[in-house]
Formats: structure tokens, C-alpha cells, sequence
């Protein structure tokens, strides 16, 4: 969902000012590139990387950022691209900012140790 709204913005971003669209590039990037390490298991075998706070950081900054980006658009009053882009990209910093708050690592719940009482009952 956040992908397609990216491409989106990143369409009307270019079609009114193209310098506000390098932000929707990178993200697009970033995601694509955390997508395929948590598809391909790399996340397991790259263990100096902290992934889930990588995660986390990357979609607290990406919703920061649309922040500034879209009030910046919308303060501009431009044609109607720019106000549409300004709009979708409020949208995207929502989006981003449950997506942090999601992947929050300390949120995350904890693996608790299985009972080791015998099923039958104490003895």
C-alpha cells in the first residue's frame, strides 16, 4: 500500500516541481531493499545489522520527512499536481508513521520459554 502510494507521489511530485521527488525515489528504494532481505532470509544471516530498529528508523525518518515535504508543497500553492502530492503525501506520513509504530522493537512481543511441568501433572 505504501509502495503504490509512493509511486503515486512520486508521479505527481514529478509532474509539478521534479526536486521533490527524489525523497519518493530513495524510499522506494529502501523499501524494495528491506522487502527482499526479510524475503530472502538475509536478516538472519547478516547479524551485525539490527534490523528491526533499522526498519524502525527508516519508516520514522521516511514519515518525518513527507512531513516537512508535503507542508513545504502545500504551503507552495502550485498547480493541482503539487496539491494532490501535498495531500497523498499527509496520507504516506500516516501510513509511515503507523508503520513505525509497528515495527517499534520494543513493542514487539518476546518468545517465552515453553512449561517444562509433565503433561500428566506433577508426579
Amino acid at each position: 500500500m505504501v509502495r503504490i502510494l509512493c509511486l503515486v507521489i512520486l508521479i505527481c511530485f514529478s509532474a509539478s516541481t521534479p526536486g521533490y521527488s527524489s525523497l519518493s525515489v530513495v524510499e522506494m528504494i529502501l523499501a524494495a531493499i528491506f522487502f527482499v532481505v526479510y524475503m530472502c532470509d538475509l536478516h538472519t544471516k547478516i547479524p551485525f545489522i539490527n534490523w528491526p530498529w533499522s526498519d524502525f528508523f527508516r519508516t520514522l525518518i521516511a514519515a518525518i520527512l513527507y512531513l516537512i515535504t508535503s507542508i513545504v508543497v502545500l504551503v507552495e500553492r502550485g498547480n493541482h499536481s503539487k496539491i494532490v502530492a501535498g495531500v497523498l503525501g499527509l496520507i504516506a506520513t500516516c501510513l509511515f508513521g503507523y508503520d513505525a509504530y509497528v515495527t517499534f522493537p520494543f513493542r514487539q512481543p518476546r518468545h517465552t520459554a515453553a512449561p517444562t511441568d509433565p503433561a500428566d501433572g506433577p508426579v
